[in-house]
């Protein structure tokens, strides 16, 4: 796969641990199958949501060779790269070449507050060290730096840099993006929360959190919203919010794999310095997941 439409939805996916702290990979294959089976149209390892800053290199890789495998060609796979030195962060892209990712979701460096200039050269040297197509991953209030468009401006100059997942918070944005750029940049919204109204503004996809325990539901609602079906899918998101919110808050990872659980997609092992949830917070997750279950809706033909 040489190239990448920057569409649909794609997993941000999670990292399976087992009770002694190895990677679970057929735990995460029962999840990677069952987003695949539920139609996404990509998968992103390593974010977020895949405990990225716990994981050795050696376990990306086996993400990376095990996740191209089960995809087989269908679906692209990602490899998010959030290093804090540019040689790093170049090491990392080329190691997720050789492993058969076909693309690459860039973070500005990390715990250094970079300026303008210096995001920039930094995403480029990568850019210019790969072959791969490239996402930039614009998260600001979770990163502290944000690409502003004209930083994009510069950063287009690299053909490889085809797409921005889309997540500070701001909806009006996916407007600027498209004002500005016109189709030469896509727009994967990165926001849970405020993603049907991303992707009612223009935003191409959706690089979403809660599809790891909601696959069927997350592709569903892209799809009605492609289709035109508003209606239909404000009905859906009206459902799935409570859920959504699950995915703004400190402990995403968690709330998320807990969800998991209750699909039988996943288990709650987490990596520390995290820990699984616990009383009053852990109960107060569940109610939002099993009240969710009970009223879970049934899914439109598309």
């Amino acid at each position: 796969m040489n190239n990448i439409e920057w569409k649909g939805i794609m997993p941000a996916v999670t990292t399976k641990f087992t009770a002694q702290d190895q990677l679970d990979l057929d735990m995460f294959s029962v999840n990677i199958k069952a987003q695949l089976e539920a139609g996404v149209h990509g998968i992103v390892l390593g974010g977020t949501l895949g405990e990225a800053s716990t994981l050795t290199p050696k376990e990306k890789r086996e993400l990376t060779t095990t996740t191209v495998k089960l995809a087989n060609g269908y679906v692209p796979v990602l490899m998010n790269i959030a290093e804090q030195t540019t040689s790093g962060a170049v090491e990392a892209a080329k190691i997720a070449e050789q492993d058969g990712a076909n693309g690459l979701m860039l973070l500005p460096p990390m715990r250094y507050n970079a300026c303008p200039k210096e995001t920039v050269q930094y995403l480029k040297t990568v850019a210019k060290n790969t072959s791969l197509p490239i996402l930039i991953y614009n998260n600001p209030v979770d990163y502290k730096i944000e690409v502003t468009l004209d930083m994009f401006k510069e950063l287009i100059e690299c053909e490889n840099i085809q797409a921005v997942k889309e997540s500070t918070r701001d909806v009006s944005n996916v407007t600027r993006i498209k004002n500005r750029f016109g189709n030469r940049l896509k727009i994967m919204t990165g926001v849970d929360t405020i993603a049907l109204e991303s992707m009612m503004m223009g935003a191409d996809g959706w690089i979403a959190g809660l599809v790891c325990a909601f696959p069927k539901e997350t592709v569903v609602l892209y799809e009605l919203v492609k289709a035109g079906r508003i209606h239909e899918a404000v009905e859906i998101y009206r459902w799935f919010f409570p859920l959504l919110e699950l995915d703004i808050h400190p402990k995403l990872v968690q709330n998320i794999k807990l969800a998991e659980v209750y699909t039988k997609i996943g288990t709650e092992y987490v990596r520390a310095p995290r820990l699984m949830l616990q009383g009053s917070e852990r109960e107060r997750v569940i109610g939002i997941i099993e009240n969710a279950l009970n009223n879970r809706p049934n899914l439109p033909k598309i």
